[in-house]
C-alpha cells in the first residue's frame, strides 16, 4: 500500500494549492453574498444546513451543532439569534432534543443565496475539477504502480 507520508510531487502541491485557493475564493464570495442579505456567514451555514439536511423541515440542535462543527452551547446561541431575527422557529415540544425550523423569511433568503451560489459554483467547476483530477490521477498511478 502506498505510504501516506510519502513526499508530494510538485504537481500535487500545485493542485492542492489551486484547490485550496478555489475553496477560499468560494468561501469569500459566499460570506459577502450572505452579508449583503443581512446574514453572518455562520447564520447562512446554519440555515442551509437546516434546509438541506433537516428531516421533515426541522433539525435538532445537536444535529445542527454536528453539521456546523460547533459546540452545543454555541449552536444554542446561534439558534436564539436566528429566532430573534425571524429566520427560525423553535419546536418547544422536544425539550430533550430541541429542533428548529425555517421561516418563510429564511426560505426566501436561502432561495436568493442558492441561485447566486450555484452560478458561482458552476463558474468555478472547471478549475475545481481540474485540481481534483490532478490529485486523483496521481493517486491512481501510485496505486497501479504499487500493485505491479
Amino acid at each position: 500500500m502506498p505510504n501516506k507520508h510519502q513526499a508530494l510531487s510538485e504537481i500535487e502541491y500545485e493542485a492542492l494549492a489551486n484547490l485550496r485557493y478555489r475553496i477560499r475564493k468560494f468561501r469569500q464570495f459566499s460570506g459577502k453574498a450572505a452579508e449583503k442579505l443581512g446574514l453572518t456567514r455562520q447564520e447562512h451555514q446554519a440555515l442551509l444546513a437546516i434546509k438541506g439536511l433537516g428531516a421533515g423541515g426541522r433539525m435538532s440542535l445537536p444535529d445542527l451543532a454536528d453539521k456546523l462543527f460547533l459546540s452545543r452551547a454555541e449552536v444554542a446561541e446561534l439558534a436564539t439569534s436566528l429566532q430573534e431575527a425571524g429566520h427560525v422557529t423553535s419546536e418547544a415540544k422536544q425539550k430533550r432534543r430541541p429542533a428548529v425550523m425555517l421561516t418563510a423569511q429564511a426560505e426566501e433568503l436561502l432561495r436568493r443565496l442558492a441561485s447566486a451560489h450555484l452560478y458561482e459554483i458552476r463558474e468555478m467547476a472547471p478549475e475545481l475539477m481540474q485540481a481534483l483530477r490532478m490529485l486523483q490521477d496521481h493517486r491512481q498511478m501510485e496505486v497501479a504502480a504499487w500493485m505491479q
